[in-house]
């Protein structure tokens, strides 16, 4: 299993499981990383160098099972980066993902998995 993938399903049920905010908040925190981390590789390997790590922000939609996610950032010459995301079905095994990278206001990449895991 894809390591976003992985952490989207663990976002979701590790709330639903515990009942705790406190695991949400991890969870959606672990989400976060994974997406700017795998979205980092996706722009380093196109030869894109970013100013700073990203920035992402997660909105659950209704139904619960729909995640949005939006980080963004700057490269080093100072074009801004968006990395828009949706995951559908995140509260199954196999969520569906879909990721678009932005860079300076032109798509660079549209993809439904993000890093070195993708096959």
């Amino acid at each position: 299993m894809r390591r976003v993938t992985a952490v989207l399903a663990a976002a979701l049920l590790a709330p639903a499981l515990s009942g705790c905010d406190v695991m949400k908040r991890i969870s959606e925190g672990a989400y976060r990383n994974a997406v700017a981390d795998g979205a980092a590789v996706e722009l380093d390997e196109r030869g894109v160098r970013l100013k700073e790590r990203l920035s992402c922000t997660t909105t659950t939609g209704r139904p619960e099972s729909v995640v949005r996610i939006r980080c963004t950032g700057r490269t080093a010459e100072g074009a801004p980066v968006v990395v828009a995301g949706v995951a559908t079905g995140a509260d199954t095994r196999r969520p569906r993902e879909h990721y678009v990278i932005t860079v300076g206001g032109r798509s660079l990449l549209t993809a439904d998995c993000l890093g070195r895991a993708c096959t």
